[in-house]
């Protein structure tokens, strides 16, 4: 089997002067996770590297960069999942931690649970020997604006989530073995403790062998109502494309509950798809050494993955 990588960077709207820096966090992402795909690494370890590049970039809202709670704290969450057995590690409301999605696979792999939330995550992360930072760290000054903003009496949050930025991965590896992976901060000024759905199984990702591996942005109560990483696999199963899947899904999504969001899918055949309702999600794809990336609906930019490779070192 081909190596495949997708990645997205986020659903929504992306301001103009942060699509540069957008579209190089997802290519460098996708660029990382597929050199580790092309030595003979597992999906797993594709999905967390390229996720993990994504937290540590502060243009998405993931790790470092993340929005601040209605209180001024970052709590981020977080899901991977391994397509060969179903298992699955998750955190949510996170803190003090530079990549959740760290801490989600050592959930998936030292532990017999599936999730594990604030105190107790935080609890098993020292355990684990994950280094705590200060919350501070994580902290960027647009996402104290976006903070500061929403709290004035007469500011409308919900015009601020319309450029979310929550990052996901999904693989397929030389064995055949599909994985995604999914971590984000979750919405501005949301109230303490509020999980949405990245780290609920089914909705902010899913991975099955027997079908493909989807991850999942946008509106996170919207993406729980209609199971939509799931739904999207379901759709796979009955015979859909990837493609048409996606589509399927994200307009069940619109239509049903009058969510928006966007889906990045890998099949176990390896056909792949990145598709979105919101304006722009950033989204890069390398498959036979081609890396395929793109912002706005209809853009699609080819190059190899040698070239990629080059212009990156360039500083893209």
């Amino acid at each position: 089997m081909k190596p495949v990588i997708v990645v997205h960077g986020g659903a929504g709207r992306i301001f103009r002067e942060r699509e540069e820096g957008c579209r190089a966090g997802v290519v460098r992402a996708a660029l990382r996770g597929y050199a580790l795909l092309k030595k003979g690494g597992t999906a797993v370890d594709a999905v967390e590297e390229a996720v993990r590049s994504m937290e540590d970039d502060p243009h998405f809202n993931a790790g470092c960069g993340s929005v601040l709670n209605e209180k001024g704290e970052v709590e981020m969450d977080a899901i991977i999942m391994d397509g060969k057995n179903l298992d699955s590690g998750a955190v949510s409301a996170v803190k003090c931690i530079a990549n959740p999605i760290k801490l989600a696979r050592l959930v998936m792999e030292k532990t017999k649970h599936m999730l594990l939330t604030d105190h107790g995550a935080h609890l098993f992360a020292q355990a684990m020997g994950i280094p705590e930072i200060p919350g501070e760290k994580l902290i960027t000054e647009r996402s104290r604006e976006r903070w500061k903003k929403n709290l004035e009496p007469d500011s409308n949050p919900e015009e601020f989530q319309k450029d979310l930025g929550t990052v996901g991965a999904v693989a397929i590896d030389s064995e055949g073995n599909v994985a995604c992976a999914t971590s984000t901060g979750g919405l501005s000024n949301k109230m303490i403790g509020r999980v949405g759905d990245t780290a609920c199984i089914g909705s902010g990702g899913y991975a099955d062998n027997h079908s493909g591996a989807t991850s999942t942005t946008g509106h996170g109560e919207s993406i729980m109502k209609v199971v939509l990483a799931r739904l999207i696999l379901y759709h796979m199963e009955q015979g859909m494309s990837p493609e048409v899947a996606a589509d399927t899904a994200l307009d069940y999504m619109k239509t049903r509950v009058g969510g928006l969001g966007g889906v990045i899918v890998v099949s176990k055949a390896g056909e792949w798809a990145a598709r979105f309702s919101t304006k722009q999600m950033s989204w890069a794809t390398v498959k036979d050494d081609n890396l395929h990336y793109g912002i706005y609906a209809g853009e699609k930019h080819i190059k190899s993955v040698d070239e990629a490779l080059a212009s990156e070192r360039e500083g893209f």
